[in-house]
C-alpha cells in the first residue's frame, strides 16, 4: 500500500512539474524577456542592474519601446477644445514629427462634462468637444496617428470632472467603443484607497474590450509603483508633475532614476511629460531635458504648443539620433553612474543600447562651464578598450579611438550626448 501511495504521489508531481513548465513557457511566449537574460546580446558593459527588467511586464503587446507624442496638459491645462487637437494632429504631420514616432495625441483633463448623464455615463462637453470623442478618434486616425484620453483612478479628476473608481467597465468599454488608443490614469480624490486596489480594475476593464490600449498609471510615485505596476500598466509615473523650470526638472530626473532597474519593454518608468518649448528653460536646459528623458527611455511626450513652435524647439524634438537612444530595442534604462565637482554637479549618465554600443550623457549642472570626464571605470568599461565617440547634438564623430576616459567642455546647465561604438576587438567587461 506504501508503494502504490509513493507511485501515486511520484506521478502527482510530476503532472505538477510538468503543468508548470509548460505555464512557464506559455508565460514566456507573452512576456518581453529582456535581451540579456536569453542570450542574444552580449553588452559593452554590465554595471547596469536589469535583474527586474522582462519579469513584471503586463504583456499586452504594447509599449515595447517608450510611448511618443503630445499631451495636451502642460501648455493648454483646460484650455482645450477639439480644435486644439485636430490642429494639433495636423501639426504633428505637417512638421514630420509623426514620421519621427510622435504617434499619441492625448487630451488631458477637462474634456468631460461636469456630471455623468442620466444613464451614468461619462459624456464630451458639449461646448468643447461638440462633434464627441469617437469623431475626434476618427479624424486622428485618418492621420495614421492614435488618439489618447484622460481619467482618473478616483472619486473626481483633479479638475473636478467625474473620476472613473468603481465605474471601470463601463468607462473602458466607452473609450473603447470611441475608438481610443491610450488612456493616462490619474490619481486626485483617491478616497484613501491604496493605488495597488485601484488600478488593477480598469486594467482589467480595458483587458474586456478587447482594444488595444496603452495604459498609463499617473500615480505620482506615491507608492513606489516601479515595484509592482508593471504587472498593472505600461508605463507608471515614479513622481510628482514636472513644471518648466531647471529646479523641477533636475529634481524629477534624479527621482527617475532611482527605479532605472524596472524599466524594460511593455513597461517604463515616466518622470513625466517634456516641457521642452514651453518657455521657462534656456535652450542648453531644454536640451538636457530632452537628452536625459532619451537616455532613462522615459515617454517623449511633448507638451508645448507644437501648432506654434520655435526652431529651436523642433530641432531638440526632432533629433533623430537622440530619439533612436530612446527608442533602442535593447530598452535599458540609462543612469547616473558618476558624478563629482561642486555639489556633485558634474555628472556622467550611460546606458547600454543594442549592437554593443553605449549612450553617454556629460551633464553639467553647475552654474559655470567645466570640462567633464567619463573614465572607462564608472562605465564598467575595461582600461583597454577603445571606442568610436559620435556626438549626437553635432551629428558628426569626435573620436575614433579613445581609450581609457573621454572628456569634453560642457556649459553651464547643459549637456553633451554620445554613442560610444567599440573596436572590433572590443571586449566585454567582466
Amino acid at each position: 500500500m506504501a508503494k502504490i501511495t509513493n507511485n501515486y504521489a511520484t506521478g502527482l508531481l510530476i503532472a505538477t512539474l510538468y503543468v508548470y513548465i509548460i505555464s512557464v513557457a506559455v508565460t514566456a511566449r507573452v512576456l518581453p524577456l529582456h535581451p540579456y537574460l536569453n542570450g542574444q546580446e552580449n553588452p559593452i558593459t554590465n554595471i547596469f542592474d536589469t535583474s527586474n527588467y522582462g519579469i513584471l511586464q503586463l504583456g499586452n503587446g504594447l509599449a515595447l519601446t517608450p510611448q511618443m507624442g503630445w499631451n495636451s496638459w502642460n501648455f493648454f491645462a483646460c484650455e482645450i477644445n477639439e480644435k486644439v487637437i485636430r490642429e494639433t494632429a495636423d501639426a504633428l504631420v505637417s512638421t514630420g514629427l509623426a514620421k519621427l514616432g510622435y504617434n499619441y495625441v492625448n487630451i488631458d483633463d477637462c474634456w468631460s462634462e461636469f456630471v455623468r448623464d442620466s444613464k451614468d455615463q461619462l459624456v464630451p462637453h458639449s461646448e468643447t468637444f461638440p462633434s464627441g470623442i469617437k469623431s475626434l478618434a476618427d479624424y486622428v486616425h485618418s492621420k495614421e496617428l492614435k488618439l489618447g484620453i484622460y481619467s482618473d483612478a478616483g472619486k473626481f479628476t483633479c479638475q473636478i470632472r467625474p473620476g472613473s473608481l468603481f465605474h471601470e467597465p463601463d468607462d473602458a468599454k466607452i473609450f473603447a467603443s470611441w475608438g481610443v488608443d491610450y488612456l493616462k490614469y490619474d490619481n486626485c480624490f483617491n478616497l484613501g484607497i491604496d493605488p495597488e486596489k485601484r488600478y488593477p480594475p480598469m486594467r482589467d476593464a480595458l483587458n474586456a474590450t478587447g482594444r488595444p490600449i496603452f495604459y498609463s498609471l499617473c500615480e505620482w510615485g506615491v507608492h513606489d509603483p516601479a515595484l509592482w505596476a508593471g504587472k498593472v500598466g505600461n508605463s507608471w509615473r515614479t513622481t510628482d508633475d514636472i513644471n518648466d523650470s531647471w529646479a523641477s526638472m533636475t529634481t524629477i530626473a534624479d527621482l527617475n532614476d532611482k527605479w532605472a532597474a524596472y524599466a524594460g519593454p511593455g513597461g517604463w518608468n515616466d518622470p513625466d511629460m517634456l516641457e521642452v518649448g514651453n518657455g521657462g528653460m534656456t535652450y542648453e536646459e531644454y536640451r538636457a531635458h530632452f537628452s536625459i528623458w532619451a537616455l532613462m527611455k522615459a515617454p517623449l511626450l511633448i507638451g508645448c504648443d507644437v501648432r506654434n513652435m520655435t526652431a529651436e524647439t523642433f530641432e531638440i524634438i526632432s533629433n533623430e539620433e537622440v530619439i533612436a537612444v530612446n527608442q533602442d530595442s535593447l530598452g535599458v534604462q540609462g543612469r547616473k553612474v558618476h558624478s563629482y565637482g561642486p555639489d556633485g554637479g558634474y555628472q556622467v549618465w550611460a546606458g547600454p543600447l543594442s549592437g554593443q554600443r553605449l549612450g553617454v550623457v556629460l551633464w553639467n549642472r553647475y552654474s559655470k562651464a567645466a570640462t567633464i570626464t567619463a573614465n572607462w571605470n564608472v562605465l564598467g568599461l575595461d582600461s583597454t578598450i577603445s571606442v568610436s565617440v559620435r556626438d549626437l547634438w553635432k551629428h558628426q564623430h569626435v573620436s575614433e579611438n579613445s581609450v581609457e576616459l573621454f572628456s569634453t567642455r560642457v556649459d553651464a546647465h547643459a549637456c553633451e550626448m554620445y554613442i560610444f561604438t567599440p573596436s572590433a576587438s572590443a571586449h566585454s567587461s567582466t
